[in-house]
């Protein structure tokens, strides 16, 4: 047996593999009208063709708790009944298909407000220009030179926020979905907060490590709340912003040890898996990417919180995969650009590896 091919449980959530479907925006929602933020029939055959591929969990992309939350105007949200009926559609095929559906909720924070990838290169929407609007984030503090500098929250507002992602989980789960994924991770919001080199605040949600992940916390307890004690819920985050890994990088930015620490905590507030990744917060910070490159952040997490992890990053061969398993360094294998390469990357493992995997009846024969 295969031991990508062994089924998770989680909670009461038994998830057929460990080929799981990273979330990857397409940028493909109406941007405004009665349409914006409903996934469409792009995001159906998306997702589905992967479903029918035979992947495990799919989560989709980071869908927004609000229109301000969304990176682009052209990204998923879920905070009304269309949107909520339009997830059911696609739901419903992914569980008829084997798979579990997965949501990624998420808030841009100062990273909102952006072009799709390609136009000008995501670029960003000027408030008031086109479809754009002012980005919010701990501090006044702009991602590049090129960014809209983002307006402070209050603790008021950052309170709203958390309702928000409360009142999305309640909406995933009426949309169908299994697994809450929390987005903490790649210079969003929940991970400007926890990163002093984007916190530089100097109320309760700054300064310690305690207050700069009280929101973090705040999000977890709020939609673990929500959430059904029986099904799981991840949170992904940005090991590292690869300030410190940096010799010559003198600034303070979040850390390996940071995650480590966070991760018990994460655990004692009932996340169920750290879906592992780095970097996105620190503009210019230099990463050294290969195949497994992010994966060692993933393995120290495990083994020294004990709380299940995911790992990504350049994770593009069933063997390579299966190691990483087979060697405890992870749970699952986040899989994302080779997943668009090839919707079939499962089962396509699985012939390779010798494993057993759900053919839909009519592709018998294949």
């Amino acid at each position: 047996m295969s031991a990508l091919f062994e089924p998770l449980t989680l909670r009461s959530l038994t998830i057929p593999n460990r080929i799981w479907m990273a979330p990857m925006c397409m940028y493909s929602a109406a941007p405004d009208g009665p349409e914006q933020g409903v996934p469409n029939d792009w995001h159906f055959q998306h997702l589905a063709s992967r479903a029918v591929g035979g992947t495990g969990l799919i989560l989709t992309e980071a869908t927004a708790v609000s229109p301000e939350g969304r990176i682009s105007p052209y990204d998923l949200g879920l905070w009304n009944d269309r949107q909520t009926a339009a997830f059911r559609r696609i739901t419903d095929f992914l569980k008829a298909h084997g798979s579990v559906p997965g949501i990624q909720i998420a808030h841009a924070g100062r990273k909102a407000s952006t072009e799709r990838t390609w136009v000008d290169r995501g670029a960003a929407i000027a408030p008031g220009e086109g479809h754009g609007w002012q980005p919010v984030g701990p501090s006044p503090l702009a991602f590049d030179e090129a960014s809209t500098e983002p307006a402070e929250l209050s603790a008021e507002e950052i309170q709203e926020i958390v309702g928000q992602f409360a009142a999305t989980a309640r909406r995933a789960l009426e949309a169908g979905f299994e697994v809450a994924e929390i987005h903490g991770a790649h210079g969003y919001l929940i991970n400007e907060f926890l990163s002093p080199y984007t916190n530089r605040r100097t109320d309760e949600y700054g300064g310690s490590y305690e207050n700069r992940a009280r929101f973090a916390l705040e999000v977890v307890d709020a939609v673990r709340a929500v959430w059904p004690e029986e099904l799981p819920v991840f949170f992904r985050i940005s090991a590292t912003d690869w300030l410190s890994e940096n010799a010559d990088d003198e600034r303070e930015g979040w850390t390996a040890d940071d995650t480590v620490r966070f991760a018990a905590d994460l655990k004692a507030h009932g996340v169920d898996l750290l879906d592992t990744s780095t970097g996105g917060n620190a503009p210019g910070a230099k990463i050294v990417v290969g195949p497994d490159y992010q994966v060692p952040f993933a393995e120290r997490v495990k083994k020294e919180t004990g709380l299940p992890v995911g790992a990504v990053g350049l994770i593009t061969e069933a063997q390579q995969a299966e190691k990483i398993i087979v060697d405890g360094r992870a749970d699952a294998a986040l899989i994302g650009r080779e997943l668009l390469r090839d919707p079939y990357f499962a089962r396509n493992a699985a012939r390779e590896l010798g494993a057993d995997i759900h053919v839909p009846n009519p592709y018998h024969r294949s």
